[in-house]
């Protein structure tokens, strides 16, 4: 464990809390993790995983003022459920996003595991945007992407990684059950007409 390690766990926490509870400046120590983990990751060779923190980076800015302004009438942006369409959308980008990354990481890259971190990479890229939607799916993709990325760190040796992974699984549910009762009583899908 080193330094950037420590740091990720720390700011991750923080942020991901902060987006159970809403509180949209989960964005700007989003933003700091993902520096920690930018570094961390390239060093362990995990190479999308690395690439994927300048998304979360960029991503995080538009996530923050989304948030703020993206809702009805440039107001506060509310949790809502996915329509079908988007979902379908969501799985197939997801899907092309896989192969898509594993081409590159088998090519170009020396990754001993390149379909795990193309899918971990593209499961996280889906659900990140999913999130700056307020999309409540965005929890159920996050678990997905974070049961197999506690395995994935346990093969690299990046154990606090993992026990970090495992306490945002846990997030996850409680993320779930917050957005639900925050849901209750509005209409289901009042921001639910862009992707």
């Amino acid at each position: 464990m080193d330094w950037t390690e420590w740091l990720g766990f720390i700011t991750g926490l923080i942020c991901v809390y902060m987006v159970v509870k809403q509180n949209p400046l989960n964005w700007p120590i989003g933003m700091l993790n993902a520096i920690f983990f930018l570094v961390l990751f390239w060093r362990a060779g995990l190479y999308a995983d690395s690439m994927l923190q300048i998304f979360y980076f960029i991503i995080g800015a538009f996530g923050w003022w989304n948030w703020k302004f993206g809702g009805t009438n440039h107001g506060e942006l509310t949790a809502t459920k996915s329509t079908l369409k988007q979902l379908a959308g969501y799985s197939l980008a997801i899907i092309i996003v896989t192969f898509i990354l594993y081409q590159i990481l088998i090519r170009f890259t020396p990754s001993t595991v390149p379909f795990w971190d193309a899918l971990t990479t593209s499961l996280s890229l889906t659900a990140q945007y999913m999130l700056t939607r307020k999309r409540l799916e965005n929890w159920y993709v996050w678990i997905l992407a974070d049961i197999i990325y506690i395995a994935l760190y346990i093969h690299k040796d990046l154990i606090l990684t993992a026990i970090l992974y495992a306490v945002f699984m846990g997030l996850c549910v409680m993320g779930v059950v917050t957005w639900l009762k925050s849901m209750k009583g509005r209409p289901e899908h009042q921001d639910a007409v862009s992707v």
